[in-house]
């Protein structure tokens, strides 16, 4: 029945495309491809209107269009949803974004969301760096159509559209083959995530070098955000996954189930990933204020054992200074150097016993 879609999706390199819907949207602004297949082979070779590529599937009764499309406006995509009667909910979604990854059932046809993930490469990690860039990319999956509708500057469809058509027998096996493409696809780039681990790695080595300093928190809070906004886009999908890997849903035989339950597998070893990142940041971060600490206090242990060692010739001027008649030494030669001597002398055994408590 299939021989093995993962195979065929993971085997193929990533090449660079360009993302710009501008120049890869012969049919309009928005709709970056629109192709019919039939027995996973393109029925044309270059792009043609939807009601056209619909019309060729249609009269042979087998086969299905596969429509890209990139941040549509609602009055771009209401024709589309007449000719292929797609949920009126499902398009208010798709045109506005902003959802959480979710699969939804609309009569014979599977709405599904999900979160794109892009790592942003960056020389230096600071307060303010952005490390983590999220987009959606949303497809409806009906019996003998795909639509596929990416927002975000990333997660462009095109290699893996190149990556089908090279094994016409995964094709073959309609929209439910496509769907698991897409979602094995996304979760691929979730992967990208061990870009984050150097990161960490950085700040980890900075906290505990030698040159630390209190600025670094910044830096542990901006990362911790940013993981946080990494784990909204990934775990999410956990449950749209386990659905469609176990229940029954329109157009999605029980073989190919079964592929959606690996990519689930997947996505939870991203997620356990995610978390075990976010539980070593919180580490690095107690580190980090138990060493500002550590540093505060050794701040105030100079500053006390200073004023300690100050305080003595304060004091010894302090009373010389009320002019009183009789004090020692006052009518002496050496009454005034005695008395430095006597100062400098103490000030010293001071200083000594907080050298040899570590306070200096």
């Amino acid at each position: 029945m299939i021989k093995s879609l993962r195979h065929v999706v993971r085997r193929a390199p990533r090449r660079t495309v360009d993302l710009s819907h501008h120049a890869r949207s012969p049919l309009g602004s928005a709709v970056v491809n629109c192709v019919s297949y039939l027995d996973g082979v393109r029925l044309q070779q270059g792009n043609c209107p939807a009601a056209e590529a619909l019309g060729h599937v249609r009269r042979r009764g087998q086969g299905f269009v596969w429509i890209g499309l990139h941040e549509p406006r609602e009055e771009e995509l209401a024709g589309l949803a007449d000719l292929f009667g797609l949920h009126p909910l499902a398009v208010e979604d798709a045109v506005h974004a902003h959802q959480r990854p979710k699969v939804e059932r609309y009569d014979d046809t599977l709405f599904a969301v999900f979160k794109t993930v892009r790592y942003v490469e960056h020389a230096e990690l600071t307060a303010t760096s952005e490390v983590v860039d999220t987009g959606e990319l949303m497809v409806f999956a009906g019996p003998d159509f795909v639509i596929t509708v990416r927002h975000g500057p990333h997660g462009s469809l095109g290699p893996l559209r190149e990556t089908l058509e090279a094994s016409p027998e995964q094709l073959a096996q309609g929209p439910a083959a496509v769907l698991h493409a897409i979602a094995d696809h996304v979760v691929d780039d979730y992967l990208a995530t061990d870009a984050v681990q150097r990161d960490i790695d950085d700040v980890e080595s900075a906290v505990f070098s030698e040159h630390a300093h209190r600025g670094d928190a910044g830096r542990i809070y901006q990362l911790k955000r940013e993981l946080m906004e990494l784990r909204r886009a990934v775990a999410p999908l956990d449950r749209p996954l386990q659905r469609l890997a176990t229940s029954p849903m329109p157009h999605i035989a029980a073989g190919i189930r079964t592929y959606f339950r690996d990519v689930a597998d997947h996505l939870q070893r991203i997620t356990d990933q995610i978390a075990a990142y976010d539980t070593l940041l919180d580490s690095i971060l107690q580190a980090h204020l138990a060493q500002v600490t550590v540093a505060q206090n050794e701040d105030m242990r100079k500053i006390t054992a200073w004023a300690a060692i100050i305080a003595i010739p304060t004091m010894v001027c302090g009373v010389y200074g009320m002019n009183f008649d009789h004090m020692p030494e006052l009518g002496s030669v050496y009454g005034y150097p005695a008395t430095l001597l006597v100062i400098a002398v103490a000030c010293s055994v001071v200083h000594r016993g907080f050298r040899r408590n570590g306070w200096l």
